[in-house]
């Protein structure tokens, strides 16, 4: 971890030398005076600007009336991939600076590096990515953390993930797993103000795809699996586009953590070298801190955790044998950092992760509901899977759906991995966005039927889950994927409040 070197607030002049400098700029007009100005604010939401804002213009939906709006609310100048007109945006199209720029991504990256002052540079900054488990692992990362930070009178740890963020300073319900680079920066700067050392952050690869992590340098990058997700025209064209997006976090990361379990392990591998150092973690007996006598006894997940300091057995309640690689990812991390055993111990037996394996019965406990983020193939693979081994005996009922405008083979890969195993499968609302609800859920009840397994299309959610509660025989075990704790639905381009999953299943069990 280095310490700040920047303190002072910067003149326009200053981010058009920065543009030059990363090689962006193709050109711009301002006036002595707005070159001279300084920029107490930097942001791209026009609702979100005062006297003093540098707007910057991005987004396949933006309107020239947004950028209007700005102006009008105090914004001095804009930065942009095109100019704007006077049909566009009026007078303002004369008296407002501009500075074009013909990436306006990799821009958001370094001007909220300069804005914001580099506050990655005064945190030890935890980046997790993977296919599955990125959550999770935050989850535990921040709660061995937080148990030992408390015990030192230290402010508790940050987290930003894709279920919620807090950095001293805001916390809310998270919509995407990665923000975009500015309030992600912007972020790192109010955990800094707030005294915490600490970061814990999921990486996704659209965030290294498409720069919302330029310019940082992770202290630990923890590589957990990789599996096919995230294909589709608006992600990643093709495997090999995914997974090398998310590779690229070692390019920036001073420490790789790396799961031996892993499937491409000697792809992974192989990049990490490029890291200061390699940690390894998993079940495989080369690791380096390596978990085995994995069992389920108590209500209890039980495994024996080795590491280069000490031995030791470890318990959480969190079912799902595929949470120990999570867990040991958390260990490697946290045993480097200089967290004693027991707290690590004591901090996993209560660990709880919102919206994540969480388990519910009916009065008469002979009807469960597992509510669960998973959403793809490889987490679908490892939920399903368990829940064969770990309820064995029982009937599997699944509720699921997919989103609208991405990773568009899930609607053939959840059904293929779901029919395997379920007596029935539920297909409702989830994110549809800017795509058609019903025709998504065709095509997910399509490719249920492939597999010979009962489907049935009820859109509405909440009746969803109602009827499948309902209509539950004694001993069946109902798999509620996809939303979780979450309390918003993405329906055209917004978001929508709903009751979330949770609370629904409470409501009608």
């Amino acid at each position: 971890m280095q310490t700040k070197i920047y303190e002072d607030r910067y003149t326009l002049e200053t981010y058009v030398n920065l543009m030059k400098r990363d090689w962006l700029l193709e050109d711009f007009e301002l006036t002595e005076e707005q070159a001279g100005r300084e920029v107490e604010h930097l942001t791209f939401d026009s609702q979100d600007v005062k006297p003093g804002t540098l707007f910057v213009v991005k987004g396949v939906h933006f309107k020239a009336q947004y950028l209007k709006d700005a102006i009008e609310r105090g914004a001095f100048c804009y930065i942009s991939e095109r100019r704007y007109t006077e049909e566009e945006i009026g007078d303002a199209a004369n008296t407002c600076g501009v500075i074009l720029v013909h990436d306006i991504r990799r821009a958001m990256a370094s001007l909220g590096n300069l804005f914001y002052e580099e506050p990655w540079r005064e945190l030890n900054l935890i980046g997790i990515t993977g296919t599955k488990g990125k959550s999770t692992t935050t989850y535990f990362l921040r709660q061995i953390l937080d148990r030992w930070l408390e015990k030192k009178g230290e402010p508790l740890s940050a987290v930003v993930s894709g279920i919620e963020t807090y950095d001293g300073v805001e916390q809310f319900e998270s919509h995407l797993t990665t923000p975009e680079a500015m309030p992600l920066l912007r972020h790192f700067r109010n955990a800094v103000d707030s005294g915490i050392d600490c970061l814990t952050m999921e990486v996704s690869s659209q965030a290294l795809k498409y720069h919302r992590v330029d310019g940082i340098t992770f202290d630990y990058g923890v590589f957990l699996n990789i599996g096919e997700d995230h294909i589709s025209d608006n992600e990643h064209r093709d495997f090999d586009d995914y997974f090398e997006s998310k590779l690229q976090l070692f390019s920036q990361t001073r420490t790789a953590v790396v799961n031996l379990n892993s499937d491409h392990i000697e792809e992974i591998a192989c990049c990490a070298e490029c890291c200061d150092r390699v940690l390894t973690f998993g079940t495989h007996p080369g690791a380096m801190f390596c978990a085995d006598h994995i069992r389920r006894e108590g209500g209890l997940t039980k495994f024996m955790v080795h590491t280069p300091l000490w031995k030791r057995e470890m318990a959480m309640s969190i079912p799902g044998r595929f949470n120990v690689d999570n867990a040991l990812a958390a260990i490697a991390v946290v045993t480097d950092l200089g967290v004693d055993a027991k707290t690590i111990a004591d901090a996993l037996l209560d660990a709880k992760v919102s919206g994540r394996m969480e388990v519910y019965e009916n009065t008469e406990r002979d009807v469960t509901v597992l509510v669960d983020y998973a959403h793809n193939r490889l987490s679908f693979e490892q939920l399903y899977t368990s829940t064969v081994s770990e309820y064995s005996g029982k009937k599997i009922v699944g509720i699921f759906g997919c989103p609208g405008g991405k990773a568009v083979a899930r609607r053939q890969e959840l059904p293929e991995v779901a029919g395997k195993y379920a007596a029935k499968i539920y297909v409702t609302e989830e994110d549809p966005g800017e795509e058609d609800l019903a025709a998504i859920n065709a095509e997910i009840a399509a490719n249920v039927k492939k597999q010979g397994c009962p489907v049935e299309i009820i859109e509405d959610r909440e009746e969803c889950i109602r009827r499948a509660i309902e209509e539950a025989e004694p001993g069946t075990v109902i798999l509620l994927t996809g939303k979780g704790r979450e309390t918003r639905q993405k329906r055209g381009t917004r978001y929508v409040d709903v009751i979330s999953d949770v609370d629904l299943v409470k409501k009608y069990l």
